[in-house]
């Protein structure tokens, strides 16, 4: 009898503010997830329970919620209890009677429900989907987190590191894992975070907390040394694997870090991120080195108090990919796997593999986890809208010749990913061999700062000619570098500072069709890779149905639409349309 299992991660009440997701397990394996912002088209989701989410989890394999043997909370909310002399000091030390009181009420209105009614809320949601509910079972958020990074790595044993800004009570956990499971041996509890730390930074350079850290990252390598500013944060902060950024974070959110940054530097927050001067760009270079410094001195203690050099890593500070490249640079580390759904979405996935065993789990090679749409639907789509579209032969061929060419080209192919990275089922395709090229996406179709760099998607065959590193690299949640020899032919993929990258490496078997559009490019050009950004406009979440693509393809720069078999264009000269005989048109 097969077994149903269903893990979600809520964003409401005790259960945190951002990235609700849901995952079904079949007989252990997760065969459908996705985030509730697809959903919504909000960003993050913030405040959401993932209704739709769990919807169509039960959808896919046609199950209603009684079908379900299990339903798993990456969240433990007893556990709060374990800093609540923090949230009663915090509480106390709010200005103004008042507020004071306010503060405290709903202090411990809240360690009142974490302790005696944790799951309450959530029953009464799910009650919707119908009663009676199968037994819900919850599980700590850091727990998740690490299951999520170990057990798909396909290590024997390891060290893994989930960093976030807090679980129920932590900030950073440090396991040993091996094939039986998972040993928490160090604990780095809220509110010494270091992704409050980098929220911070983040909010006094105008961005907003878990949605620019991405942005930072990707403005540090502009900076250089700055002896003052890494003065002035060494002042604040301690480094290493004994870090404690606590004078910055000792205040939920970032308001406190904000000020105090303010006072440390005499130069108030930057209040809107359209451009930055040196000075700021020199802070961001700043944190981001202070930041990989303590992670990567904490993974070296650990390897060599465990003597494993494999190292997993999770939580949304995980999503950091030039982080993720200096812990696998580390001279004392073999292998690095990181989960490529970091963030809390990627809870749900931890939280249905903590129940087994790591040795049943083989390795991730791929998140394509979201729903797909056949090509007949779609057709139905662009008929109704009365939009022309065509259907060449060789389709693959087709879209390399126009990305030559110099297109801009939206991509929807297969099962959407889950996870922030498009790759290559919800895409913007572009050549990779030009900064005009890069510049195009930028201005025209992101419509996002040009400073902004974007990301290779090339055969995996050819990694090592490439990539300095030159390992499989399938989730674009790693930077590498390209060998100077290469840089020339992949000007738009280059961070136009460093000559870095954030590659996605592609094997036939993981995408067929995506693999071999590339290898009809490098047919072409010679040149076996193209640039790949998400599909979806500024500030919104990835595309997830035909409509939503077609949307942005009119409200975009792009060229040329293609939704699985299809393509739809707009502006093209007849020389560059498909053989007439090949479109059906409407």
């Amino acid at each position: 009898m097969t077994d149903y299992l269903l893990a979600f991660k809520p964003a409401i009440g005790l259960y945190g503010q951002h990235d609700p997701s849901a995952v079904l397990f079949e007989d252990g394996t997760p065969v459908f997830g996705v985030e509730e912002e697809r959903y919504t088209r909000d960003k993050h989701a913030t405040e959401t329970f993932p209704d739709r989410a769990i919807q169509a989890c039960l959808d896919h394999r046609e199950l209603v919620i009684t079908d379900l043997d299990r339903i798993l909370l990456p969240y433990d909310p007893p556990l709060r209890s374990e800093i609540a002399s923090h949230y009663l000091t915090d509480a106390i030390r709010v200005p103004g009677l008042g507020r004071k009181l306010s503060a405290l009420e709903q202090t411990l209105v809240t360690q009142i429900r974490s302790r005696f009614m944790p799951t309450r809320q959530i029953e009464s949601r799910l009650e919707s989907f119908g009663t009676p509910l199968p037994p819900i079972e919850t599980i700590p958020h850091h727990r998740c987190h690490a299951a999520s990074a170990f057990h798909p790595s396909g290590f024997d044993e390891g060290i893994v590191l989930t960093v976030d800004a807090k679980g129920e009570y932590d900030a950073t956990v440090v396991w040993y894992a091996d094939s039986t499971g998972l040993q928490r041996v160090r604990t780095y509890e809220h509110p010494n975070s270091l992704g409050l730390f980098f929220a911070a930074v983040t909010e006094y350079l105008g961005y907003r907390m878990f949605n620019g850290e991405g942005k930072v990252m990707g403005l540090a390598p502009y900076g250089n040394d700055n002896p003052e500013i890494e003065s002035a944060l060494r002042s604040l902060i301690d480094t290493g694997v004994d870090y404690d950024v606590t004078d910055l974070t000792k205040r939920w959110g970032t308001g406190h870090g904000v000020e105090t940054l303010e006072n440390a530097f005499g130069r108030s927050r930057k209040e809107s991120p359209e451009s930055f001067d040196q000075w700021e760009k020199d802070l961001a270079y700043t944190a981001q080195k202070l930041l990989e410094e303590t992670v990567v001195d904490i993974a070296e203690s650990a390897v060599e108090r465990f003597g494993t050099a494999n190292v997993a890593l999770a939580g949304g500070v995980a999503l950091n990919c030039k982080l993720n490249q200096r812990v696998r640079e580390s001279p004392v580390v073999d292998d690095v796997f990181v989960q490529p759904v970091a963030h809390d979405a990627g809870l749900a996935l931890g939280a249905g593999w903590s129940r087994q065993r790591p040795a049943d789990i083989d390795r991730q090679t791929d998140v394509y986890l979201g729903p797909e749409y056949e090509t007949n639907e779609i057709r139905a789509t662009l008929e109704t809208n009365k939009i022309e579209y065509a259907e060449p032969d060789d389709l693959e061929r087709y879209v390399a010749e126009r990305l030559a060419d110099g297109d801009l080209v939206g991509w929807f192919q297969g099962r959407m990913e889950m996870g922030p990275r498009a790759l290559g089922a919800r895409s913007i395709l572009a050549d990779p061999r030009t900064a005009a090229s890069r510049d195009r996406v930028n201005r025209f179709v992101k419509h996002r700062e040009e400073w902004r760099p974007f990301a290779p998607s090339m055969l995996e065959s050819v990694a090592e000619e490439y990539l300095v590193d030159g390992r499989p690299a399938p989730f674009m949640i790693d930077a590498d570098d390209i060998r100077p020899a290469k840089t020339d032919e992949l000007e738009a993929v280059l961070h136009p500072a460093d000559d870095s990258t954030r590659p996605q490496t592609v094997r036939e078997d993981q995408h067929p069709r995506y693999h071999r559009l590339i290898s009809e490019f490098a047919d072409i050009t010679g040149v076996p890779v193209v640039l790949n950004t998400s599909f979806n406009d500024h500030a919104e979440p990835i595309v997830r149905t035909p409509t939503q693509a077609i949307k942005d393809f009119y409200g975009m720069g792009l060229d040329v639409l293609v939704l699985e078999d299809l393509v739809v264009e707009k502006g093209v000269s007849s020389e560059k349309r498909p053989d007439e005989r090949l479109a059906v048109t409407r």
